[in-house]
């Protein structure tokens, strides 16, 4: 039915009156009618033609006697009580939207703190053009200074502190539990004798230098897209020369994405465990044994509930304590070393391949899965690269190497000085991070390592924020709500995928209750990344014009991560099993997916102007059937401007067709820079069918009925969108607008579509995900404007039933004999 605060449009003609409330008390005056409805006026008209009358004026021949030549006092009094009664309406009507208080639009298009923002950001490059301007003018070293900061690799001391923060908390905890499982694994400190610990410290130095320096830092981190890092940012630049590229890039994003569960699991209960070491707090802990476990719980909810304040801001307070805390490392490195400088003979790798395969190693193969544990933060280095930059990265990671080489360095000197002391051989748990200093610093150890764990784990959130972020560009995980909270895109806040983590990460610690047993579980998963990573790079190595580095590449470093891979594969049993299932059920998510994305794709068509337009155009001048709504607004995914989606074409005909004053098919791009507020229309040459495109900054509020309103104003003010009014109150307060009704469009699979099995799961999994995910409805701020979600039938192709048979009605009544005859 037509909307009731509409007129209709019958209505509109027989009063041949322009719209509005001041024009309908005109005609109800001439009337000596006075009505504030202009349904009323027009009925009060017909009704006295019917009678034969004109406003009760006596006719003479059939026709009107002559209007007298003044009105009587008591025509003006009825006349100026219709215009008071009709104002008084009026501004009751206008009083009443009001109440509404719904957001609209200003007359600017940046905010007063977007415009200062934008001001700031051009003084200071206005600044750094200066300075580069004067730098390069120093002669050759200034020239190549000027280059770098005006390019990709740009170093700010500011974003370089950030960097320290975000990127590097994984791997700096590493020194807390790898020398600690190294000792477990040989079979405590009295094994360990000067072989093992130049063979442990050999393979790990190397394995820093070869995984995250060479593969990572020098060559990972030159093949980005558009400054993202990232096994999935990786995959969108290689994705042309091979369907099946996608396999690895799904298990590694997967398996990487597990072992973000983990590794705030692992870090921070691990430095919250050396609060057991300090002399005073022993007493306490022995009493009560699952405090390491609430203060770890306790440390994890806050980090998860700080996350949407941003990278930028997290990363300078974290900053500044990862530059203390390698420091630390540094220094307490160095300390240990003064007593034994010899054990930088482990720089030889001779060292490491002859303790790995020889028969004094007791833990064999499986050391390599110890050696693993430095490298832990190697992949979530890559996956940060977009929110630091990678000149920043290039600029700290000297700093960060050689603080832990000391620090390894510092704990095989300390383990080679007290390998026949009785006191630690006979300690049940030693760990030679916290052994190795005095008890007063000690103090400070552990303050700096619960820091760092905290530290560690940001590194693996927003290293998950950026994956997710680009695994939904890939339509492998559903479209998810994304903040920006700092100034630049790279740096996002996924609340979904934050609250998912913060879970997660709580499950592990109440199945595992302690580091000991976490640490079991932890870096299986992630030789999976780095194998998959490295195939990837292989392949972008290859088509970029160097077969010969690209097969070097991939059999050197496929050799070394099978390595870790079969060595960490000792662990599966002893909890690896628990990321393993992680990884399947990530792996399933974006496979199921991606799969109906490709089906729904399949079934998707548009239709181009003269395949919609004659239709609509007929039924938008079809009086007989009434308005819908005076606006029916589609929200739709696809972004070209010249043609029509099926689903909104037959949405607008099915069952009942849906007749408005126009309808709007409206698109949302998110673009690169902060502020952008624009948009671009297309209406076919018509009045009532209109395709528009907004482009709104990632910092922007994606509040669509505000702009929307503001679209429509625009194109009613240059004749494109005939006027509209609303004489009633309605909840968007905008009486020169008629009623708006949106409309969201969702599939549903048919019994009769053909479709494989795998393909009918792989949809029912997607919209299930797609219900728990969330809706545009709540992102776009559609909810109070109680908006219409329509499932639409998903035909992929169909399957003919076979025809029924008709037969002839038998009572049931009379008993059935063999002398029937037959049915003709």
């Amino acid at each position: 039915m037509a909307e009731s605060n509409q007129r209709p449009e019958r209505a509109r003609k027989g009063s041949g009156d322009a719209q509005g409330i001041d024009q309908s008390v005109s005609n109800a005056t001439n009337s000596s009618s006075v009505s504030s409805n202009v349904n009323s006026t027009n009925s009060a008209n017909s009704s006295a033609k019917s009678r034969g009358e004109s406003g009760g004026r006596p006719r003479v021949g059939g026709r009107p006697a002559s209007v007298p030549p003044t009105a009587t006092p008591a025509v003006k009094t009825a006349e100026k009580a219709a215009v008071a009664k009709a104002r008084q309406e009026k501004e009751a009507l206008l009083r009443a939207d009001t109440f509404t208080n719904a957001p609209k639009v200003s007359r600017r298009t940046l905010t007063k703190e977007e415009r200062q923002e934008l001001v700031k950001q051009a003084e200071a490059k206005n600044k750094e053009a200066e300075k580069l301007a004067n730098t390069a003018a120093r002669g050759r070293f200034g020239r190549w200074w000027a280059r770098l900061q005006s390019g990709p690799d740009k170093v700010t001391w500011g974003m370089a502190i950030v960097a320290l923060g975000v990127v590097y908390g994984d791997i700096g905890t590493s020194p807390l539990y790898t020398a600690q499982t190294f000792l477990s694994g040989q079979g405590g400190i009295g094994n360990a004798d000067r072989e093992a610990v130049l063979g442990m410290l050999s393979l790990v130095f190397w394995s820093i230098t070869l995984i995250t320096t060479v593969k990572y830092v020098l060559i990972a981190m030159r093949i980005d897209n558009n400054g993202e890092g990232g096994i999935f940012a990786l995959y969108s630049l290689i994705r042309r020369y091979g369907a099946w590229l996608a396999i690895p890039a799904m298990i590694g994003g997967a398996a990487f994405l597990a072992d973000s569960v983990l590794t705030p699991a692992v870090s921070i209960s691990s430095a919250v465990e050396g609060l057991q070491t300090l002399p005073p707090l022993e007493g306490l802990f022995n009493e009560n044994p699952s405090l390491t476990l609430m203060i770890t719980v306790v440390i994890i909810v806050v980090l998860f509930m700080v996350q949407s304040r941003g990278t930028e801001s997290i990363g300078k307070v974290f900053g500044s304590m990862v530059l203390i805390w390698f420091s630390f490392l540094a220094v307490v490195g160095i300390v240990n070393l003064s007593n034994d400088w010899t054990v930088f003979a482990a720089l030889n790798p001779v060292y490491g391949i002859e303790f790995l395969f020889s028969p004094h190693n007791a833990a064999g193969i499986a050391l390599m899965g110890t050696v693993f544990l430095s490298t832990t933060g190697a992949e979530a280095l890559y996956s940060d690269m977009g929110h630091v930059g990678r000149g920043n990265i290039y600029f700290t990671w000297p700093f960060i190497k050689i603080a832990l080489v000391f620090n390894y360095f510092g704990q095989g000197a300390w383990i080679l000085a007290n390998n026949r002391n009785p006191e630690y051989t006979t300690m049940k748990t030693l760990n030679p991070f916290f052994q190795m200093m005095t008890p007063n610093v000690r103090y400070i150890a552990v303050i700096l390592s619960v820091t760092a764990g905290v530290i560690a784990s940001q590194a693996l959130i927003t290293g998950a924020f950026t994956m997710v972020s680009e695994a939904t560009r890939l339509n492998w995980m559903p479209h998810l709500q994304v903040r920006y909270p700092a100034r630049t895109r790279g740096q996002l806040y996924i609340p979904v995928v934050n609250g998912v983590l913060c879970v997660a990460t709580l499950l592990v610690l109440a199945l595992f209750k302690d580091s000991e047993h976490i640490s079991a579980a932890y870096g299986l998963a992630l030789t999976i990344t780095m194998i998959t990573t490295t195939v990837l790079l292989a392949v972008y190595i290859w088509h970029d014009r160097h077969r010969v580095g690209a097969i070097v590449f991939l059999l050197v470093f496929l050799a070394i991560q099978f390595m870790f891979f079969i060595a960490s594969m000792a662990k599966f049993l002893h909890g690896g099993w628990f990321t393993m299932l992680l990884t399947i059920a990530i792996l399933f998510v974006m496979y199921t997916w991606n799969e109906g994305t490709k089906l729904e794709r399949a079934q998707r068509r548009h239709m181009q102007r003269q395949d919609f337009l004659p239709t609509l155009e007929k039924l938008h001048g079809d009086f007989r059937i009434p308005y819908f709504a005076d606006n029916i607004v589609y929200l739709t995914s696809d972004n070209i401007m010249k043609r029509l989606d099926t689903d909104i074409f037959f949405s607008i005909f099915a069952d009942h067709p849906k007749r408005a004053r126009a309808w709007w098919a409206v698109s949302v791009e998110t673009t690169d820079e902060p502020f952008t507020r624009e948009y671009e229309v297309e209406n076919f040459g018509t009045n009532f069918l209109f395709r528009v495109r907004i482009r709104l900054g990632f910092k922007v509020s994606q509040s669509i009925p505000a702009y929307l309103h503001q679209i429509m104003h625009d194109l009613s003010k240059t004749g494109e969108l005939p006027q509209q009014k609303s004489i009633y109150p309605k909840v968007d307060a905008d009486p020169n607008i008629g009623t708006i009704r949106y409309v969201l469009i969702h599939k549903a699979l048919m019994p009769e579509s053909k479709v494989s099995a795998r393909g009918a799961l792989s949809l029912s999994v997607k919209y299930a995900i797609r219900h728990v995910a969330g809706s545009p409805v709540k992102w776009f701020g559609l909810a109070p404007y109680n908006p219409l979600v329509e499932v639409q039938p998903l035909f992929v192709s169909t399957r003919r039933p076979p025809r029924l048979k008709r037969t002839e009605r038998i009572d049931r009544d009379e008993p059935i004999t063999a002398n029937i005859p037959p049915v003709k």
